[in-house]
């Protein structure tokens, strides 16, 4: 059975790649975030429906990246809750 010093350790390193899987989804929102203000200044004034399908999908994709990054705080937090436990 592991230690508490080693299991507190796995779950730092855990939390870890949770950090740099949160600074993808923030670089991703940002990536996002550019290519809908380019397609909003490239197609400027189009009518077309799929222009505005595409907006969407680009929100929902930012919508869903948000909700990834919130469920990956709640469980660092929960992760923290565990080892002040131990």
């Amino acid at each position: 059975m592991a230690s508490v010093a080693e299991l507190r350790a796995a779950v730092e390193a855990a939390l870890q790649q949770v950090t740099e899987g949160q600074q993808a989804i923030q670089a991703a929102r940002e990536k996002i975030g550019e290519a809908q203000q380019s397609l909003a200044a490239a197609l400027d004034g189009s009518a077309n429906d799929a222009v505005g399908a595409a907006h969407a999908s680009l929100s929902q994709a930012d919508q869903q990246l948000e909700d990834s990054m919130s469920a990956t705080l709640a469980a660092v937090e929960q992760a923290h809750t565990y080892t002040a436990s131990l």
